[in-house]
This record gives C-alpha cells, structure tokens and sequence, in this order.
C-alpha cells in the first residue's frame, strides 16, 4: 500500500542537522585539551626543576613522590586524543613528554635501588641474612599503587620535662609483641619554630609493629627557646626513658636517635656530642649538619627564610654565637666513637642543601665511624612523606635494616 506523497519540511520542522551547542564548544574541545595537557606539564617539571616557593614544593613533593598516580591523567587524556580522527599533536607530544617526567622518579629510583641496598647491607650487616643486596627489591612495583597501610598503633603521652609552665611530654608507642625493646627516639620537623610530634604516625605504628618501642618528643621550639635547650629536652627524655624502661617495656642499653629536618639537627648534635648511654645509633633525614654553612649560604627571600630561622634558633649571627654554632653542628663534633649514622637525603632538595648530608657522611667515614647515605637523586624535601613512594619505600626498607644491625645484641661498646 502506497504511503503517498512526501510533504516538504522547512528547514524550521527539521532542526538543526548538527547538536545544537556544536557551533557555541565545538572550537573549545581542542583548546581545553591542550590546556589541561599543559597543566599537567607544568606540574610534571617539578619532578625536575626546583621549587621557587614553599607551594611549588608541596606541588613538588606530589610530582615526584605521588608521579605515578598523577601520570594517570596526561595517559588518560593522551589516550582520549589518539582516537580522534582529527587529534591534535601537539597535546598529543605534551602529553607524552608530561607521562614521562611524572615517572622519571619511579624509573631513577628503580635504577638505583639495588645499588643502595648493597651498600647498605654491606656496611650494616645483619646477623643471620646475607651481606649483600637482599633477595626482595626495596622498591615494589605494586606497592606504588597497592602498598597496604600500616595499622595504628595507640600512642600514650609521657611528661619529662616542665619549664615555665610548658610541659614537654614525649608520645609513646609501646612494641607490638616485644618486651625489654630497643627504643627509637624521634624528633620531628619544623624548622625549630614549629612542628608537632604527630607527623608520620604511620611510620611509628610501622616501627611499633616491628619491635620497636617509639618515642616522639616535644621539644622546646625556637624564639622563645634557642638551642642547646632542645639538645637538654631530648637528654631529659632519656633520663626517663631509662628510669621507667621495665614499666615502659624499653631495653635502656638499645636507643636510635631519628630525627627529619630541624629534628635531624638535632639528633646529630645530640648524638655526637652528648654522653648518651645505649645509644646505638643516628638516623638523620634531610637534615642541616654544618650551621656555619647553613648561615653561610642562608637568605632572607628564600624559601623558608632562613636567615631569620637561624638567627631565631641560635640567638644570633656565629660571630656572636660562635660556642651556640659549634655544639649545634653535628660535622665538628664528630670523632672515632660516633655511633653508626645512616642518613637520607635528596639531591634536589630546595630547603636543606643535599651537601650538608654528603660532607657529614666524608667526615664520619674519615673518622672510622660506620655509616651509609641515601642519595636520592629526583627527591625534594620530606620525600618520605608517602611511604608508598618511591623514596617512602626506599627510606622504610633502609631505616628497618639499620635498626635490625645496630640494635642487635650483643652490646656495641660506647
């Protein structure tokens, strides 16, 4: 049967042949995507160039220590372009090159890997294990993306110290499963003016799970305070670490002094040049050794300003402050009876000059004093701040290694 005629439709019953928002954002799709491949590429420079400001640097430590997340947006978008008929090239090659420098760390640091962990095991053996690199890699592919969080260990608050009207306390992790434990003292970041001993609680709950009793200090913080007060605050936890070591469940002959930053200053300080029964050893990370270069290379417009820190901190310039600089300065203080040092550093770190690590690690050798630096070629400062990175990883496996060397029994003699 016939359908009959077709009746004529104006272009008005017809509508328009192509989507109505065509015209208005059909040139805005290809700007857009090259926007964001840009985006994505300027915060994957920083995974090579250094921070100008204390933004870029957190911006930083995300690019090269959370890279192999981030890569997953230049891929997707590289991917999204590729199947256009008409993709763009240039978002195409920014995209490219913006997936390479978000995993530039990840492939640095597996290069390096092995190496580090020879030279760690070799000069830090542990009894019973093999001298040379581990059978297992410290830096596990799945773990970037998979590595399981440490479960929490409660902490309870132990006062040690009072001054006008502050109390300091230090913030104890007891060990899962262990008694009569060696004991990690740590002190945290801040640059002497702040801070707080709750950082890296997954790290401590890490540690607690192994074995170790962890004890996180208050310190007294810088301008009301100047230094040596925090050296006095971290022998007064100690004082009371060994007085309620049964009760506490601490082996008083077995301390590791830990510290990140300001904190690293300190313990070295400390360690070298305090009387410190049971210590067996020092673990510094991105930490200043040498206050007179600190001074000598520190500016009022940088990152932190740090002139004004270090004035802050020591109470003046080292002309006026000489004795306050040298017992601050790990370098000066070291000699043959140093304790085992392991220290972690990043080759680019924009707030602590990676040559304050590599000097104390030349004088500690020169002085006989067994020690180890982690070299982190692509990281930045607080590189350790996921553990699941590509420098948490390395820095965990290499912190759990020396602790099982340097507090193994029998006693090291002081």
């Amino acid at each position: 049967m016939s359908a009959g005629p077709q009746l004529p439709v104006s272009p008005q019953q017809r509508g328009p042949v192509t989507p109505p928002n065509s015209t208005r954002w059909g040139s805005l799709g290809p700007l857009l995507r090259l926007g964001l491949a840009l985006c994505f590429l300027g915060l994957s420079l920083l995974a090579v160039f250094p921070a100008p400001t204390t933004l870029f640097w957190i911006l930083a430590i995300g690019a090269t220590e959370y890279g192999h997340w981030f890569v997953l947006a230049p891929a997707l978008l590289l991917l999204r372009s590729l199947r256009r008929v008409s993709y763009s090239l240039l978002v195409v090659w920014v995209s490219l090159i913006a997936c390479g420098l978000f995993l530039s760390p990840l492939a640095r640091g597996w290069a390096k890997s092995a190496r580090l962990q020879a030279e760690v095991c070799r000069v830090f053996p542990v009894s019973g294990k093999d001298s040379g690199t581990p059978s297992r890699s410290w830096l596990r592919i799945p773990d970037l993306w998979f590595g399981k969080r440490a479960p929490a260990v409660s902490s309870e608050a132990v006062p040690f110290a009072e001054h006008d009207g502050v109390r300091l306390s230090f913030h104890f992790y007891r060990a899962v499963a262990q008694s009569a434990a060696p004991c990690v003292i740590v002190l945290h970041t801040g640059g002497w003016n702040g801070g707080s001993w709750d950082e890296f609680q997954e790290f401590n709950s890490h540690l607690a799970r192994r074995g170790y009793a962890v004890a996180v200090l208050d310190y007294r913080l810088a301008p009301r305070w100047q230094w040596p007060a925090q050296r006095d605050d971290v022998l007064d936890a100690v004082r009371v670490l060994r007085e309620r070591a049964a009760e506490l469940g601490v082996d008083p002959t077995r301390f590791v002094l830990l510290g990140r930053s300001a904190g690293g200053q300190i313990v070295e300080a400390v360690g070298y040049g305090s009387e410190f029964p049971g210590l067996r050893g020092v673990i510094a990370f991105y930490a200043p050794a040498d206050m007179y270069l600190a001074f000598e290379y520190a500016r009022s417009d940088d990152i932190l300003n740090s002139l004004r820190l270090l004035r802050d901190y020591l109470g003046g310039d080292p002309a006026e402050r000489a004795e306050v600089y040298r017992t601050a300065s790990g370098i000066g203080l070291v000699n043959s009876a140093c304790p085992p040092t392991l220290l972690l550093h990043g080759r680019r770190d924009e707030l602590v000059w990676f040559r304050q690590s590599e000097r104390l690690a030349a004088k500690l050798t020169a002085a006989g004093v067994p020690n180890s630096l982690i070299a982190l070629d692509w990281a930045t400062h607080a590189f350790d701040y996921n553990p699941h990175g590509p420098g948490g990883q390395l820095s965990t496996r290499a912190v759990d290694h020396f602790l099982d060397s340097v507090t193994a029994q029998p006693q090291i003699s002081q």
